[in-house]
């Protein structure tokens, strides 16, 4: 009870420290160093973000015309683009060079952000963790975008530090985008598009430009056997990938689809020979009654640009095949055995709902690793014979509420079900949740703070049969320029 007291107190303490930070920052002059979208058509942030860096309708539009205004691009540039070559080169092609454009200034962005924490106090036999933690340092990015012309676009995202000491930094994603391929071949508009380079999967929701200060938990679940077999597959769904991407959004967009190869590797080089596969589908239905407004690219409220209400289902599916035991000079190489093969995938769904100043959306996902068992046997080579597969399923779902344009509540829950995380002492039970409460203030349109509690699940102590929460307090600040 005494403990339950505390943490109220404490909770409460910390609103209103962050409340008085808040009334602080606000009255800062408002600043002028905007990025590089919003310095390109003179516009607010808010013009693509509800709450950045999360996409509303009209930034999804954006993002999918190429990083153009979906109606009327020329018309809303205020920093012309340079043109490179004429239009009788366009004309003399393929005998000249096709003329294209570049940005008319250097298109470079810039996001940093940085969190507090307070931690519940965890059991000294564990190790020495400090229950406070002032603003670490999560990331500094530098993010370059834009257009080379009507039909190719670019975006690269760099973290120069993350973790204070540059840890962990490099690249994000950086990819070079081809729209409406399928132009030639008389389909419509954006029925067929091409992306190279290294990118986020097309999740059903971003981890890369998450507006939660942690990760889904069930993206950062990998299929690891532990004690219980050979699996050791690093994947994680919420990693950027290597490789090559086709997909479309036909005429209005409400139809999605997408087709990835990819390295499997996450954001390293490749691993193995083999390659992986990523298929999403999606559809949004427009519930706007009315009919004007249901066929505009966004709809528009008193106070701005507002999403339409509207559903979305979909669906994906990745399948690999992890490779063990391919490099001799690996401390891990068994002789004698070969290359082990282990087919994996995840498979999953989704829904998103809007509804005025609501949102609510979540997945459910299961994941499924093919999994072997040592069989030494006397004065014989090692071998091996199937075993129970690694599994997991679970999800997550979130609420998101508009008190005001500024001031937005937030509820998460993610769930993991692992028997194999609990046969390897990860959690009590097989499944493992966490409830995330939280409100986020847009001090200015690309300037914002967020608070959220985390009660996590429970976790064995070691040589105990005692098990504990690591419960805390997080507080962000997030600004771009």
């Amino acid at each position: 009870m005494l403990q339950r007291k505390a943490s109220t107190s404490l909770l409460g303490a910390a609103l209103g420290v962050s409340f008085l930070l808040w009334l602080v920052l606000g009255s800062v002059p408002r600043t002028s160093a905007i990025p590089a979208f919003a310095r390109k058509y003179q516009t607010s942030c808010s013009t693509c973000h509800n709450n950045y860096p999360e996409l509303n309708d009209f930034g999804e539009a954006f993002k999918k015309n190429g990083f153009k205004f979906p109606k009327d691009d020329d018309t809303f540039v205020k920093e012309a683009p340079v043109m490179l070559g004429a239009k009788a080169q366009r004309e003399a092609f393929p005998k000249a060079v096709y003329p294209g454009e570049m940005p008319g200034s250097l298109p470079l962005g810039f996001r940093y952000s940085g969190v507090a924490t307070y931690n519940s106090k965890q059991p000294s036999s564990l190790g020495f963790l400090p229950r406070t933690d002032l603003f670490t340092p999560n990331a500094f990015t530098i993010i370059a975008a834009g257009s080379f012309g009507p039909t190719l676009s670019f975006w690269i995202d760099n973290d120069i530090s993350a973790g204070g000491a540059n840890a962990a930094a490099g690249l994000g994603d950086g990819y070079l985008k081809v729209n409406d391929i399928g132009h030639y071949l008389g389909l419509p508009k954006d029925t067929l598009n091409i992306r190279v380079g290294q990118f986020e999967l097309d999740l059903p929701f971003t981890q890369a430009r998450s507006i939660n200060l942690t990760p889904y938990d069930i993206y950062n679940q990998a299929g690891i056997a532990g004690a219980q077999g050979t699996t050791n597959n690093p994947f994680l769904l919420n990693i950027p990938q290597r490789g090559i991407e086709i997909g479309g959004y036909p005429n209005d967009g409400n139809f999605a689809w997408s087709v990835a190869v990819v390295n499997g590797s996450n954001n390293n080089p490749a691993t193995r020979n083999s390659k992986d596969v990523y298929v999403r589908v999606s559809q949004r239905f427009n519930l706007e009654r009315d009919a004007s407004v249901r066929n505009d690219v966004q709809a528009a409220g008193p106070t701005g640009p507002r999403d339409h209400t509207s559903i979305r289902f979909g669906g994906f599916y990745y399948y690999g095949r992890n490779a063990l035991n391919l490099d001799p000079t690996s401390p891990d190489f068994i002789p004698n055995v070969g290359t082990i093969h282990e087919p994996f995938y995840r498979a999953g769904a989704d829904f998103r709902f809007k509804y005025r100043s609501f949102e609510l959306y979540g997945l459910g996902m299961y994941g499924h690793d093919t999994n072997l068992l040592a069989m030494p046997a006397t004065g014989a080579p090692l071998g091996f014979s199937p075993g129970p597969p690694v599994t997991f399923s679970g999800g997550l779902a979130e609420a998101e509420y508009w008190f005001y344009p500024w001031f937005i509540g937030l509820m998460r829950y993610d769930v993991v079900n692992s028997p194999t995380d609990f046969l390897n002492g990860a959690s009590r039970h097989d499944t493992r949740n966490r409830l995330s409460p939280g409100v986020q203030l847009l001090v200015r349109s690309n300037l914002k703070l967020a608070f959220e509690y985390q009660r996590g699940w429970q976790q064995p102590i070691p040589n105990a049969q005692q098990f504990f929460r690591l419960n805390g307090f997080a507080t962000g600040i997030d600004y771009s320029f």
